[in-house]
């Protein structure tokens, strides 16, 4: 069995912790037993990996979130990498194709594709290894997982099964209704599609190759811009006849908005301080100051350096037209080698603290338009500008003229901050050596 997670979406009804590269599954708000926090992504890779040992894992990701991937994951993960979102249909046909042209994965193998942000206990790894090995044996093209519903949403596809049974043929398959509709969908006793599929690779590949109209995986990765959005659910299970459902019966959560994701979190993550007067709320800084709340009552306030959000819970659901129209500003994320945070945005400069992690270094790389000046706060390492090697610790600082080319490794955690100065200051004002 080989299962493809699929880590798409943007996460803006999360905003300001969320942005275009650290979306919603890469959030460490999950407080572990061992005192450390978790993301969804990585409950869930390591769930499956727990549930089932023989599943081959590999995840279906905008190229964007590599260097988050490898920082969560680790860099031997498998991952079928996307030059851009294209929703859910493109994204399972071009992993589809990296699994038989890059892996070299046979096309009667049973491949589940699964999101990587629901909310779950064990046992639902448990029903994903019954659902793959389900499709091994049915006649359906087609397996889902579907949920019992527990209010009309219009947010999810229904699934009307033949049967109350825990495995049953379906009628028919509908996609996302409104409000109304749904109601009456639940009182046909139809089910949630959970977004998990299993079905045999071939399956895939034969409507990727006729709906998308390519036959190669680097065919369809070269085009990929070209593609047009479309859901899986929509391209393909609302077509398919003949489709058969697991019913799960355990805990399931979708974690897209606030309202939702402070159900399953500590009231308080980084320098928070709540009142007796705060009643549920839930509240999370990521600033380097304190956070004090009082006096309110159902709300969530979260602190980033992204922007600060003090919501109503049943408003928060609300927020993504308005964060839309907010420039498209990264200030803070997890890359593959530590993290980084913009402190201040000046006209001609930008300043940055970059955390390297232990043993991890930087590209080696010049900037055609731009100075930097290094100040090295904590940890040790080692500078390398210009092809010279130097030792460098707390209190060091570096002057890197620009075209000069430059990298540094850190021999313990390294913290720096890093003064940026010219007339154009960009992210593509880098080219790697």
């Amino acid at each position: 069995m080989h299962i493809i997670l699929l880590s798409g979406g943007s996460g803006k009804r999360l905003w300001p912790l969320s942005n275009d590269v650290r979306s919603k599954q890469f959030l460490r708000i999950f407080k572990e037993e061992n005192g450390e926090y978790s993301s969804m992504i990585q409950r869930v890779y390591n769930d499956i990996k727990k549930a089932i040992p023989t599943a081959k894992i590999t995840i279906a990701a905008p190229k964007k979130q590599l260097s988050i991937l490898n920082n969560q994951i680790g860099k031997n993960c498998s991952i079928s990498k996307e030059p851009l979102r294209r929703d859910t249909f493109p994204a399972i046909a071009l992993a589809s194709f990296y699994l038989k042209d890059i892996l070299q994965v046979s096309l009667d193998e049973i491949v589940v594709f699964l999101p990587v942000d629901p909310y779950v206990n064990f046992d639902f790894f448990l029903s994903v290894k019954r659902l793959g090995e389900t499709a091994k044996t049915s006649y359906n093209n087609i397996m889902l997982m579907g949920i019992k519903p527990t209010y009309p949403s219009a947010k999810y596809g229904y699934i009307f099964p033949e049967t109350f049974d825990e495995i049953s043929q379906v009628n028919y398959f509908k996609e996302k209704p409104d409000e109304e509709t749904a109601k009456e969908y639940i009182e046909k006793n139809a089910l949630w599609n959970s977004g998990v599929f299993a079905m045999k690779l071939s399956y895939v590949i034969e409507k990727s190759e006729d709906i998308l109209n390519v036959k190669s995986y680097q065919e369809l990765y070269d085009n990929f811009e070209n593609i047009t959005p479309i859901s899986f659910d929509y391209a393909v299970v609302e077509k398919e006849e003949k489709i058969g459902a697991l019913r799960y019966n355990g805990e399931w959560k979708d974690l897209g908005t606030w309202n939702t994701l402070t159900e399953v979190m500590n009231s308080a993550l980084g320098d928070v301080t709540l009142t007796n007067s705060a009643e549920n709320v839930h509240a999370i800084n990521e600033l380097d100051m304190p956070l004090l709340v009082s006096g309110i009552k159902n709300a969530v306030v979260v602190a980033s350096a992204n922007g600060i959000l003090v919501s109503d819970k049943n408003e928060s659901s609300y927020i993504k037209p308005y964060v839309e129209k907010f420039p498209n500003e990264i200030r803070y994320t997890e890359k593959s080698w530590g993290d980084f945070k913009i402190l201040d945005v000046g006209e001609n400069s930008l300043t940055i603290k970059i955390i390297l992690n232990c043993g991890h270094k930087l590209s080696y790389h010049y900037h055609n338009h731009r100075d930097e000046i290094w100040t090295v706060t904590e940890g040790e390492g080692i500078a390398k500008i210009d092809g010279k090697k130097r030792e460098i610790s707390a209190g060091d600082i570096l002057e890197i003229k620009r075209k000069t080319p430059h990298t540094v490794s850190a021999k313990t955690q390294l913290s720096i901050i890093e003064v940026q100065i010219g007339d154009d200051i960009s992210i593509e004002d880098k080219v790697k050596i």
